[in-house]
């Protein structure tokens, strides 16, 4: 039977919505007796007293209240990692790797998640970890929240049904969805099999950026984001929560659906965004822009202009550049940068970066495009051209990502990477003085 998924739109709006009517209490928050006979339950994903302009938190009218389940017992982890990442000594070189293979067992979301590296302590609440994922099942009678922090999915291949407590999102490749800090969700697979990117994010919660001299248009527009309306899950039977806190995992039985919320109101909900919405900004004069004016969302730090981690994306556009080195230019970082592709190819990379392969070009590691798109850029006519089907992401954040040991191990990983710049020829002629 198709299930009907209803969006509401806007970026960090007060929604209010009801899959019955008269769940959503009208005039105050908790009445004494809810007319339909739910419990009251508020979600924050600040501290009450942070600013009005910063503050989240949802109201939530639900069948039983989410404390009612058996006491959590610690289950291992797999192969997920968090922070601090002190495990083993990080290098200064530069990363890449090929794309995780798919499982050929039974593997749901959660229990393919695999961790690429990171930073920052959830501890702390500073810093991300990036992990890939691969499923081929789908997660029924499992049930999944994160404590630690937030988390931004990037589909690569297959589509994904996200049953949360607030309701239902889809998000195929070309989209993001994200999943706040703490709300209970699983995953549906739409297709046989699933791949792609996750940004679990320690720090303050993503936001869009500030715009300055750009004005008030342009890059991710607010009413392109779509949240979900209230759609509960009214189940009894052998269920289990499993909980990632403070870097482990626990498991939980529980003897209903925990997505069982019935109305709610509030500005803490997951929400979902196609980046074929985004309206990109770029030169149409001379030189490069930084990648910055790719940004779609940004984790903001304590230090005024430095981002916890900003998500940038590189899609189809116009290159019109004159008199101009188009692709990104060499370049050396304070900050550190990782990458996706999730289609196509990126115009930095002759070959060897793929979609569902991942690079990692950490604090003052030098890089930038291969010898041969180096070649072919300084020969190109420079008429308009239009990049197409082509999407990369970036994951760039404060911190130095420090790779587990699974990523420095593993058969994807690119131990050749390097060679991509060995045939970067000299070029230098001072010619005749004077010239």
């Amino acid at each position: 039977m198709p299930v009907e998924i209803r969006y509401q739109s806007g970026f960090g709006n007060e929604f209010a919505t009801e899959a019955v009517p008269g769940a959503l209490p009208a005039g105050q928050n908790a009445p004494q007796k809810h007319p339909l006979g739910l419990y009251t339950e508020q979600f924050s994903g600040t501290a009450f007293t942070a600013p009005r302009a910063a503050n989240r938190r949802t109201w939530t009218y639900r069948i039983r209240p989410s404390v009612t389940h058996h006491p959590y017992q610690e289950t291992p982890a797999r192969l997920i990692r968090s922070g601090p990442f002190t495990s083993i000594v990080t290098t200064p070189n530069q990363l890449r790797w090929n794309p995780l293979p798919l499982p050929d067992q039974p593997t749901d979301f959660v229990d393919g998640i695999v961790t690429l590296g990171g930073n920052g302590d959830p501890a702390m609440q500073t810093g991300v970890a990036i992990h890939l994922y691969g499923a081929n099942a789908s997660m029924n009678d499992r049930f999944f929240y994160n404590a630690d922090g937030e988390l931004l999915i990037v589909p690569q291949l297959g589509s994904l049904r996200l049953h949360t407590e607030l309701g239902l999102l889809e998000a195929a490749p070309g989209e993001i969805c994200l999943i706040p800090r703490g709300l209970k969700f699983r995953v549906g697979l739409l297709d046989a099999k699933a791949r792609g990117y996750i940004c679990e994010n320690y720090g303050q919660p993503f936001r869009l950026p500030e715009l300055g001299a750009i004005g008030a248009n342009g890059l991710a527009n607010p009413r392109d984001f779509k949240t979900p309306t209230a759609a509960y899950d009214d189940r009894e039977g052998d269920f289990h929560i499993t909980a990632k806190f403070l870097g482990h995992l626990w498991s939980a039985s529980i003897d209903h659906s925990p997505l069982d919320v019935v109305a709610w109101h509030g500005n803490y909900a997951p929400y979902k965004y196609d980046l074929a919405l985004f309206n990109c900004i770029n030169t149409v004069s001379f030189d490069h822009p930084d990648p910055s004016i790719y940004t779609v969302l940004s984790s903001p730090s304590t230090i005024p202009g430095t981002a916890n981690c900003d998500f940038a994306i590189f899609p189809p556009r116009w290159m019109v550049a004159e008199h101009t080195f188009r692709p990104p230019w060499f370049h050396r970082n304070l900050m550190n940068e990782f990458m996706g592709l999730v289609r196509g190819a990126y115009d930095a990379k002759a070959e060897g970066f793929l979609p569902g392969g991942a690079s990692l070009h950490n604090c003052m590691a030098g890089h930038g495009p291969d010898a041969e798109s180096f070649e072919h850029a300084t020969a190109a006519d420079l008429k308009p051209q239009y990049l197409d089907n082509t999407l990369a992401f970036m994951f760039e954040t404060q911190l130095v990502v420090r790779p587990t040991e699974f990523a420095m191990n593993t058969s994807i990983l690119q131990h050749e990477y390097y060679e991509c710049w060995q045939e970067l020829k000299r070029h230098f002629n001072p010619g005749p003085k004077g010239k």
